[in-house]
């Protein structure tokens, strides 16, 4: 029985003539004005639009929370299914006989530059630090945080967090796009993704919004990372200069407003500059250079760092990660109401559950609980308040995966749009289980490697009272500079801070260059070379929502942060679609295949 050949026929219609010529004018003019609202509704009203995003974002994490952790679960074990199979491993992306575009050296620089390069700098000794003093073991009350038996644990969130994972989130949607340019001849954009679904239908107005989420997703995915990376690039700044304006406060200097836009149009018009010049050329060198500055950072800390201590921790917990990658995959906690935790407590502590809430508190510590009371709270016995900050587990443990790993999920979701078609852009003539395996488990091990020997020497050098509570204390961005400090000194240490600056700068351009690049291909329909003036358009609409959403925060990054897992949601709805219309696209071009060597063997 013969199979129907898939559908292809992706009519996007564009502008014959004028300023949008090659472009959907729906898909642009939609996109920009929800851009353009956004930005004008941050300037007008900045302290109601902050608090109007964090409002809305925790209404949606309460609903929602579960959705993320169990969708990007089943993103991770998909993959590794049709990674596995032969006949869908094995596929090619392109005609018969096709050569990879890139170099494999060039391939995996544009891959990690584009994908991970700002995370890994802001994160590779703050995530591993932030997870030692909390996460879901510290939190349930099993060890103390900041203690050597903390270790195994904060390295086990560590990986889940920029592992398989979370890789696996941006190769749903690269996959996707790939495997319908190449075998199928198809646009590279979001919509192609979801025809064996849908068919026809993604030619009208679905098609449209499903491409404007993509487009949004991409533009608050991009401004998070930039917000963070220039959050870092300025703290790297005053390490080197000390310039007072670029900070605020004293005890605890963060980067002032003043200094975050100051570095956003710097980076911005060098991203601009460099997105102009295209992909075979700004993108591809910039990577080049990326991966070569990373490697030089990763030898100094293996030199001057505690790489002994790293490589055990590296070992353990690899091992304890894969014991338990399946129980993090699928468990997800649901909120905890205040009548739910009322009805819970003992009698004695009934009456004054208001007064309690704080064993909900994800952040605080079971001394750091009972410190907080006072009046009648603070007076009630040891047993029952140890009893109340167990009744509050579970509120601790939402709040904790809520506003930690549900963040990255959707952090690296509202950045899958941008690295997922940048991943399809880059990968022609690469197999299936060559692309899952060269996006998921390759740049995963590095990651884990980075995190390892940055973030180990970190907490050696807190752990032998050598850095005193510096590191510990330092903001998330100046982390990495703190420990620096506390590692190496002199000259040597101007150097490798100027280098970091400059990998830090370097990494925020490509993401940003990258970026616009692909926000203009999804409005094109899928070309992969768009007109000049739309890529300066885009650049300047992208520094305008990031400096926007920055002063709303009051220069922090809160407003940024909410209103990208805001937009994560219904793109993580659509990536749902995507997998789904991968696995019946591999199914029914296996069934083709299966018909087409039987019409061709002779008969009997």
């Amino acid at each position: 029985m013969s199979v129907k050949p898939p559908f292809t026929e992706l009519d996007i219609r564009k502008a014959p003539s004028g300023f949008y010529e090659g472009y959907s004018l729906p898909i642009a003019l939609l996109s920009k004005s929800i851009m353009v609202a956004l930005v004008l509704w941050a300037l007008i009203w900045p302290l109601g639009a902050n608090g109007a995003l964090s409002e809305l974002n925790g209404f949606l994490l309460k609903g929602f929370n579960t959705f993320y952790i169990t969708a990007v679960g089943v993103f991770f074990f998909f993959l590794a299914v049709i990674a596995s199979i032969p006949s869908t491993g094995k596929r090619l992306m392109g005609r018969q006989g096709e050569k990879p575009e890139f170099s494999n050296f060039s391939w995996f620089s544009m891959m990690f530059g584009a994908g991970l390069g700002v995370g890994l700098m802001v994160y590779a000794t703050a995530e591993p630090l932030g997870l030692w003093g909390s996460n879901p073991v510290i939190v349930a009350g099993q060890v103390e945080g900041n203690t050597k038996e903390a270790l195994t644990s904060a390295y086990r969130y560590t990986f889940l967090h920029y592992g398989f994972h979370a890789w696996a989130i941006y190769v749903i949607t690269g996959l996707s796009l790939a495997y319908y340019a190449y075998t199928r001849d198809m646009p590279l954009t979001i919509r192609s993704a979801l025809t064996p679904l849908f068919g026809k239908f993604v030619n009208g107005p679905f098609g449209h919004v499903v491409d404007v989420l993509g487009v949004v997703a991409t533009i608050l995915g991009v401004s998070v990372t930039i917000g963070f990376g220039i959050s870092q690039f300025v703290d790297g700044i005053y390490a080197i200069t000390g310039m007072e304006w670029l900070m605020n406060g004293a005890e605890k200097p963060a980067p002032s407003t003043v200094g975050l836009i100051s570095a956003l149009v710097v980076i911005m018009t060098m991203s601009i500059i460099s997105a102009v010049s295209g992909v075979g050329r700004g993108v591809k060198y910039l990577s080049n250079l990326n991966l070569v500055l990373s490697l030089i950072l990763l030898l100094v800390f293996i030199f001057f760092g505690s790489f002994l201590f790293a490589m055990t921790t590296y070992a353990t917990a690899m091992a304890d990660y894969i014991m338990h990658i399946v129980q993090m995959s699928f468990q997800a906690h649901g909120s905890q109401s205040a009548d739910a935790f009322a009805a819970g407590l003992p009698e004695a502590a009934k009456p004054l559950a208001a007064d309690l809430s704080g064993a909900q508190n994800a952040w605080g510590s079971y001394a750091g609980f009972k410190s907080g009371l006072e009046g009648a709270a603070a007076e009630l016995p040891e047993d029952v308040l140890a009893a109340t900050y167990e009744v509050g587990t579970q509120g601790r443990l939402f709040g904790w995966q809520s506003g930690w790993t549900t963040f990255y999920w959707a952090w690296w979701i509202a950045f899958s749009p941008f690295v997922g078609l940048f991943l399809a852009r880059i990968s022609k003539g690469r197999t299936v289980r060559e692309f899952i395996l060269g996006c998921v488990f390759a740049p995963a091990l590095v990651c884990f490697a980075w995190m390892t020997i940055l973030g180990a020497t970190a907490i050696d050098l807190e752990l032998s009272g050598v850095a005193n509570g510096a590191i510990t204390g330092a903001s998330t961005t100046a982390k990495l500079f703190v420990t620096l400090q506390n590692m190496i000194s002199g000259g040597f240490l101007s150097g490798i801070t100027i280098m970091c600056v400059v990998l830090i700068m370097t990494f925020l351009v490509t993401s940003a260059d990258s970026g616009i690049l692909v926000m203009n291909t999804i409005m094109s329909g899928g070309e992969q070379e768009t007109g000049i003036k739309h890529r300066i358009i885009w650049g300047v609409i992208l520094t305008l929502v990031i400096g926007t959403l920055l002063v709303a925060g009051g220069g922090g990054l809160d407003a940024l942060k909410n209103a990208m897992i805001i937009g994560a949601l219904p793109f993580t709805m659509v990536m749902v679609l995507m997998m789904i219309s991968l696995g019946k696209a591999l199914y029914r071009d296996g069934l083709r295949d299966k018909h087409s060597a039987t019409q061709a063997s002779p008969a009997e």
